[in-house]
């Protein structure tokens, strides 16, 4: 038996749904299920397991080590946990940037209070006072300040002078930040990415609450748009490594800039993401996940760090 494990949270409907499309489809010698896990052995054994779907360890890192030391004994794991484990979303910018895709001017900021155990002597290498007006020169205003990694729209902060940016970065403690254009957009795009071939869009407005982001009856995408922002998932995803992820496009003047894309395990749920999506995303993932299953055991001849991000 060739099995696949879904490793969730808090999450019901797309796990649940997952699970049942799967084993509706027939596929012989593909069973999937909830993974259980125990303590976790340093050679473990995942039995039956070729492929294991992650939607947590973001949040728990027992379960991140565990996913790869499972990827160390053949079993392969979406998304790739030492990927996953390397990035930040200013690398992501950076990286964008250096493939040719339109991204925010953004500046990495230092953190504003000391990290535990450092003291002044630790930062004698950064400038001090830091050239605030090249800043924000560069970037101008409106702008926006968040995290350079993380997610869930904490501590972001929309910024229209710099005594508002001086206001809230005072506020950020020992956050490494970073202060990015605002991109005043005529429409957004959110858009699924699976297995480096399958690409769904979906419009979106982030300035709505949560239940209400994926827009019902959305006006059709002109083609040039479409295929751009098609090509540009893909790109995006496959320079990432993430085969599960999505991509979220400002439309300025017709042209669309990366604004965020490092959302590896990426909300699902009926509820918020719309029927016809949710819909898409399941038989996306269903189609990847068996495909992954039918596929040999990972075998890794090397063990070192650049080996275990291949696809």
């Amino acid at each position: 038996m060739r099995k696949i494990g879904i490793l969730r949270g808090q999450e019901d409907s797309f796990p649940d749904a997952l699970i049942q499309r799967i084993n509706r489809m027939g596929v012989e010698d593909v069973q999937a299920d909830f993974i259980e896990i125990d303590g976790v052995k340093e050679a473990p054994d995942f039995g039956d397991y070729r492929v294991i779907l992650d939607r947590i360890s973001q949040d728990i890192p027992f379960y991140r080590s565990m996913l790869k030391n499972a990827m160390l004994n053949g079993v392969r794991v979406v998304n790739n946990p030492f990927w996953w484990s390397a990035d930040d979303k200013f690398f992501g910018y950076c990286l964008l940037r250096k493939i040719g895709i339109n991204v925010p001017r953004t500046v990495l900021l230092p953190n504003r209070d000391h990290t535990p155990d450092t003291d002044a002597k630790s930062y004698r290498n950064l400038k001090y006072p830091l050239s605030w007006e090249d800043i924000f020169d560069y970037i101008g205003f409106p702008a926006f300040m968040k995290p350079h990694a993380g997610g869930g729209w904490k501590h972001v902060y929309k910024i229209h002078n710099r005594e508002e940016f001086f206001h809230y970065y005072n506020q950020t403690g020992d956050l490494c930040m970073m202060l990015q254009e605002g991109i005043e957009f005529e429409r957004y795009y959110r858009c699924y990415g699976i297995g480096y071939q399958h690409v769904w869009l979906m419009e979106y407005d982030p300035l709505q609450p949560h239940h209400l982001r994926y827009v019902r009856n959305p006006q059709p995408i002109p083609s040039g748009l479409e295929a751009q922002m098609r090509n540009e998932v893909t790109k995006i995803c496959s320079a990432l490594g993430y085969d599960f992820n999505t991509v979220e496009f400002a439309i300025r003047d017709g042209v669309p800039y990366a604004i965020d894309f490092t959302n590896p395990a990426p909300d699902c749920d009926i509820h918020s993401v719309t029927e016809e999506n949710f819909y898409w995303v399941l038989d996306a993932a269903s189609q990847y996940l068996v495909e992954l299953a039918q596929q040999p055991p990972l075998d890794f001849q090397e063990y070192r760090w650049s080996h275990f991000l291949q696809r």
